[in-house]
């Protein structure tokens, strides 16, 4: 697995320049950033030439389309995706992701017809240029009632409707945090494909009740209640072999330097890693 951060967590960072310089002096593989912001700050024969001379990957890009909106909204996004999905493309990245909240104010079945077309979409034009979708199902209980109606927040509903999207290049973002709050096993990643993962976000949880796990309430990996070791053992046992990406939600940004944050992830990692005897 590639160990890797996003700026979640990492506190006032200057740039994605910073970012991937600490990731690289750290030894992280891969940072989670808008390759196309990369690319028309530095072009993209030195913005592949600093990923090369840093040993960092781009592990995944955020999805640039606003596709829970209104039409006008999605179509804006829309437009500019495939310049987004070039630069992504052009620097070796093969993941891009968005998340599902899993209740929402429109009407859950219009808003799920709409999306599924959306998303397809989506998938279509980032297939075009060899990247793959990842959809992150969201578990915190307090965001189920957050609006109006429920909609998704498990695994099998994911799945379920990365089906009826349709393409192949659609799979899991699976975050830690959400498989703690669905309060599911290690059993319950076994009986997934590696194939079916885009990408893997890594966080621990306080120890509270489960339906009272805020989701920007999160702690670095083993600093918390979730059974890191497991995780990513099961991972490990089907065959994945992609990012592992730290999140850190907060509902505060954190007061330490970014280095310090970056130091204090790299012996989270170290710790979770080797209790789960995963190189």
């Amino acid at each position: 697995m590639l160990q890797g951060l996003t700026a979640a967590g990492l506190g006032k960072l200057e740039s994605d320049l910073q970012l991937i310089e600490l990731a690289s002096r750290y030894g992280f593989d891969c940072v989670d950033l808008d390759a196309k912001s990369l690319v028309d700050r530095l072009g993209t024969e030195e913005a592949a030439a600093l990923l090369q001379s840093s040993n960092i990957q781009i592990g995944a890009i955020g999805l640039p389309v606003e596709w829970r909106g209104t039409d006008k909204q999605f179509l804006e996004g829309l437009e500019k995706l495939p310049s987004a999905a070039a630069a992504a493309a052009a620097l070796g990245c093969t993941r891009c992701c968005t998340y599902i909240l899993p209740s929402t104010d429109a009407p859950a079945a219009h808003f799920m017809a709409v999306a599924t077309k959306r998303l397809r979409s989506c998938a279509n034009i980032l297939g075009a240029y060899g990247i793959r979708l990842g959809l992150e199902f969201v578990g915190p209980h307090h965001l189920r009632t957050q609006w109006k109606h429920p909609f998704i927040w498990t695994v099998q509903e994911t799945l379920d409707w990365i089906d009826a999207i349709g393409e192949p290049t659609v799979g899991l973002l699976y975050d830690a945090y959400h498989w703690y709050t669905n309060e599911m096993s290690v059993s319950d990643i076994r009986r997934l494909r590696a194939d079916q993962i885009v990408h893997v976000h890594i966080n621990d949880a306080k120890d509270v009740p489960v339906h009272e796990v805020l989701d920007n309430d999160r702690l670095y990996p083993g600093e918390g209640v979730i059974d890191l070791a497991g995780f990513l053992g099961a991972l490990n046992d089907i065959g994945y072999t992609g990012p592992v990406s730290q999140e850190i939600l907060t509902a505060a940004q954190p007061t330490a330097s970014p280095e310090e944050l970056v130091i204090r992830s790299r012996a989270a990692f170290d710790q979770v890693f080797q209790a789960a005897g995963v190189k």
